[in-house]
Order: structure tokens, then sequence, then C-alpha cells
């Protein structure tokens, strides 16, 4: 739910240079993640509830907030859940170029979100195996580059890449790293669904951490050491330069067989995050119909499998409106709406240490309350930097920031519709599904 392995990272490494780029990937996880990764280790661990950091957030800060926390990633799950088909695309349409002209890629990416949808709604065990082997199959072509790099140190050097067409700079860069290492309290929303909660999510978090960076910064050592410039990179390039790579052990089927692995696996990377986060984000949805914020036809669950179906089907459908927006444009919508919904999750942490200090914590932020406190500044700080960096992306005539906005502000005039509405019988219907269940 955070990484799908190196690809995506292109732009990185294009922006900000070899060193540079690499000492952000180094860096990001220590200020950005984890942070974040503990402040879910305690919040998980004490609160392993159906709809994760939403219910941490109605609990320690009331229902107004929590449904914030639930528009906010919902909302932000709209731009992000389409950068995954557009990825996709892209490794797709360096192996066969016809599905960039026009709107074949578009095509490409609903059915992307079809297949991911019909799958989430065969169950979380379907979702779990199947995300597991794709990133096993996903890294295996960066581990024959790593293998491969120091044999041939400076061999690329003098090899004249294709030009690309990436305008991505060093603060562009930056957002892009902080996207590829975002997403850790996903996994929260399927706590009732997870064995031993408490003892697995502190442990998984943690580990994740160290695994995500190495598969991030080693590939792009390795490709350090053949001399490739770093100008080559941009999003799906990987499949060329491994192609080079292939051509110094082999001939051009050796070039030919690893760009098509790299192919096959930047496809994977994009069709196992998005199959993942589908089985997150539609839990939300059900959570809140559970808790009579949304109509009760949000909590439905199909007969076989105890799937939210509903809830899957309609977030699908608003996944699929955002395709074509471009990479980097959904990535700063992404982070800025995302970012604001962490924030919540921050205050929320603090908040229930004062409300609930006897609150079993299986596993405790170090500090006390001031370390609790301290935990969010440095994610805080890299949101700001986003919402500044976000002015200068252009949205449908408007500055990112102002349409982030009007997206945030939507999320008052929801919660005020709703509470409207709620008055019909939306609690008295979840309050008898939840006895029912």
């Amino acid at each position: 739910m955070v990484s799908g392995g190196t690809y995506g990272t292109e732009d990185i490494i294009h922006g900000a240079g070899y060193g540079l780029g690499i000492l952000l990937l180094l860096l990001t996880p220590l200020v950005w993640s984890l942070p974040t990764t503990y402040m879910i280790g305690e919040l998980s661990a004490a609160l392993p509830a159906e709809g994760g950091f939403y219910a941490w957030v109605r609990r320690g800060l009331g229902n107004f907030w929590g449904f914030q926390e639930a528009w906010l990633s919902l909302v932000a799950s709209i731009f992000d859940m389409a950068i995954y088909p557009t990825l996709f695309v892209a490794y797709l349409s360096r192996l066969i170029p016809w599905f960039s002209v026009g709107h074949r890629g578009v095509m490409v990416g609903l059915a992307v979100v079809a297949a991911c949808a019909l799958m989430n709604i065969a169950g979380i065990r379907v979702v779990a195996t199947t995300s597991l082997w794709l990133f096993f199959l996903l890294s295996a072509p960066f581990v024959l580059i790593v293998l491969i790099a120091p044999l041939k140190m400076g061999a690329l050097a003098s090899v004249t890449t294709a030009p690309t067409t990436s305008t991505v700079g060093l603060m562009g860069g930056l957002l892009i790293c902080m996207w590829n290492y975002m997403g850790w309290d996903n996994a929260s929303t399927i706590a009732t669904e997870v064995k031993r909660p408490q003892r697995t999510y502190p442990r998984a978090m943690l580990l994740a951490v160290a695994v995500v960076s190495l598969s991030y910064v080693v590939p792009f050592a390795a490709m350090w050491l053949t001399g490739v410039p770093s100008s080559a990179f941009e999003t799906g390039s990987w499949a060329d330069l491994a192609g080079m790579m292939g051509g110094l052990v082999g001939g051009p089927l050796v070039a030919r067989g690893f760009r098509v692995a790299l192919v096959l696996g930047g496809m994977m990377s994009a069709f196992g995050m998005f199959n993942a986060l589908v089985m997150s984000y539609s839990r939300l949805p059900l959570a809140m119909a559970q808790d009579g914020m949304l109509p009760p036809v949000f909590a439905k669950l199909h007969p076989k499998t105890r799937t939210p179906w509903v809830a899957i089907l309609v977030c699908a459908a608003g996944w699929a409106m955002c395709l074509g927006l471009g990479f980097e444009r959904l990535v700063t919508l992404d982070i800025l709406l995302y970012g604001m919904s962490l924030t919540l999750e921050f205050v929320a942490l603090v908040a229930l240490r004062i409300k609930e200090p006897n609150l079993r914590r299986p596993f405790r932020v170090p500090g006390g309350l001031p370390g609790a406190a301290l935990l969010g500044v440095c994610p805080v700080l890299l949101l700001g930097f986003a919402m500044v960096h976000s002015e200068s992306e252009q949205i449908w005539g408007m500055s990112a920031l102002v349409f982030g906005g009007l997206l945030i502000a939507g999320g008052f005039l929801a919660y005020w519709a709703q509470s409207a509405v709620r008055k019909d019988g939306w609690v008295a219907t979840a309050i008898k599904q939840r006895k029912a269940a």
C-alpha cells in the first residue's frame, strides 16, 4: 500500500541528480515516514478498528473531524488512485507505443480499475496473496541490474540516451519522493481483518520502512555506477535503461528480454498498488455507514466474501473520473489532501493521550506527551512546503492550492448536509444493522 518497488521514482533522480536524489530517498523516510509509522503503530495497536485512521480521529476529536478525516482521505484517493493506472499505461506504452495514442491509454486505465474492483469483491485473501507475489516478481529485474552494475562500472557513460520529456525539477522531485513514501496509514483500515493487529502492525510498519528505502536507493546507486546520466530518467524510463543493461551482458535478444521484464514489472507494480489500495479505501465508506454518517447501502457486504461491494463499486467510479490528468499534477493534489488528513491523525494521537491516558497501548511512542506532540513536527513542515509548491501547479484554470482548498471546504458542506439527512433514519438503520451483525 506504500510502495510498488522502484517504479515511479525515476523523476526524483531526473530532478535532483544522483547524489542529491539518493540523499532525498535516504532522509525522507527519517523525517516523513518514520514519525508516521510510529504514530500509526501506537494508534493501530491501541484501536484496531474497522476504518482505521477515520476511527482514531473520530474517537479523539469527535464526529465532525472524524468525518473530515474520511472526506479528505476519500477525495485524496480520487487523485491517488488515478496515478497507478497512469503508471500502468506509461510502462505499457514503452513496450507497445500504440497505447499512447488518443484515448487508448484511458481505456486501459479503466480496465485496470474494473479488474481490481472485481478482485477486491472476491475477498481480502485474494488481494493479499496477489500483492505478495507481484512484489517478488516486479523486484526480480532490479535484482539482476544490481548484480550486473558493479561488473560494468562506467560502461554506459558514453551511451547516448533518448531525449526525455520530463520537466520535473528539484522541488518536484522532493514531492514525488514524499509521494513514494506515503500511505502507511492505509493498512489500518482493515485492522479487524488482520490476525493479532496489536502485535503485527508496529513490527510490520518499522520493517517495511527499511525494505521500501532499500528498494528505492540500491537500484539507483547501481545505475550511478554504470555512468548513465541522471537526465535519462523519467517516468517509465527504467524499461529503456534495463535494455541497455541487458545489452552489456548479451546481444539484442538479452537486451529486449531485460526491457520487457522491466515493462511487465512496472505494470505489475501499478496494478498491485491499485489493487491493495482499493481494499483500504473501500473500508472508509463501510465504517462511516456503520456509524450512520453515510446511507446504509454503503454497509452492504457480499454474502460470500463479506466485502463491501457497494463501497468498492462507487469508489471505483470516482477513481475512473480522474484518469488522464497527468502524473505530476495528480501527485501534487494527492499530497496536499492526504497531508491534511495525516495532520489530523497526529493531532488525534495527542488528543487521545490527553483524553484517555489509561487506554491500553501495546506499542507507545516514546517521550510521553511531549514526544507524541513533537512527532508530527517534521511531517507537517514538509506538508507546508508541498502547499507552497502547489501554488504553481494549475488545475482547470486555477492553482492546485486553490483547487485543493475548495475540495477541503467541500468536506464542511458535506458534513452539514449529511447531518440534516441523518434525521431521516440513517442512524437508527445503522444501529439495527450493527446489532444484527
